[in-house]
């Protein structure tokens, strides 16, 4: 009896991470520290309540390869994050780039930060070339059809919301803080505040009753003022009871 084989996953055939450029030489670096800044903002605060850290990945200006039959096309946003993934590649290793066949799990939301000439194309409102790759939209929306888009314009301070329904992308409203995120818990909201010594407007994660997440420095601080403000309880409370201590004498 005739037999063939079991048929090859693409995982198995198509290249991996290790395979595919990271770095574009043609491409330029990150455009200004806003960029560098406010992806380490919005990575230090998504912390969706039912993921632990290492089934939680995020990305910053890291390649995103997106399209099987065409391995070399791949797009670099700002930011993006991916829910039920190990933190690490196969468990064990730093990300190069995130190549969707291979990882199997799409990112669940994307965030692009406007810069000068790049308005257009994060904004779905520029032309598809012939013969050349999709723009960001059509990857996000059609391709990978990343639940959740985000875009900033840090010049006029505009956010741009959009969800996926019906296979498109909508227009948000944003609600309060922002805009909520059912599926992570989490909502995405402009925050005006002090971060790495700046005040302006960041955007920045904030949980389900409506407070901002705090960054891991901002975390320490918080502990380090609870234990301080112990501290000062006890010794009130010592000296009600007529006992000196040391430092007090």
């Amino acid at each position: 009896m005739y037999q063939t084989n079991p048929p090859v996953s693409p995982k198995e055939t198509l290249p991996t991470m290790y395979d595919l450029p990271s770095e574009d030489p043609e491409e330029p670096g990150l455009p200004d520290e806003f960029h560098l800044l406010q992806p380490e903002l919005l990575r230090s605060t998504f912390r969706p309540p039912s993921y632990t850290e290492d089934n939680v990945f995020t990305g910053s200006d890291l390649n995103l390869y997106y399209d099987s039959k065409h391995t070399q096309w791949y797009k670099r946003p700002d930011w993006f994050g991916v829910l039920g993934v190990s933190r690490f590649y196969e468990e064990k290793e730093l990300r190069l780039s995130y190549v969707s066949w291979q990882e199997g799990t799409n990112p669940f939301v994307v965030v692009e930060l406007i810069s000068p000439g790049t308005e257009a194309e994060d904004l779905g409102r520029s032309l598809r070339e012939v013969n050349q790759p999709p723009n960001k939209w059509i990857v996000y929306e059609q391709i990978l059809r990343i639940p959740y888009y985000f875009v900033y314009n840090r010049y006029t301070d505009e956010f741009h919301c959009f969800g996926l329904v019906m296979n498109r992308y909508q227009p948000l409203s944003m609600n309060g803080l922002g805009v909520w995120l059912e599926e992570a818990e989490l909502g995405l909201g402009l925050w005006e505040g002090e971060y790495q010594g700046l005040t302006r407007q960041w955007l920045r994660w904030y949980d389900r009753d409506n407070n901002w997440l705090p960054t891991p420095e901002e975390r320490e601080k918080q502990r380090a003022d609870s234990a301080e403000l112990e501290v000062a309880k006890l010794r009130q409370l010592l000296l009600a009871q007529g006992i000196s201590l040391p430092n007090d004498q």
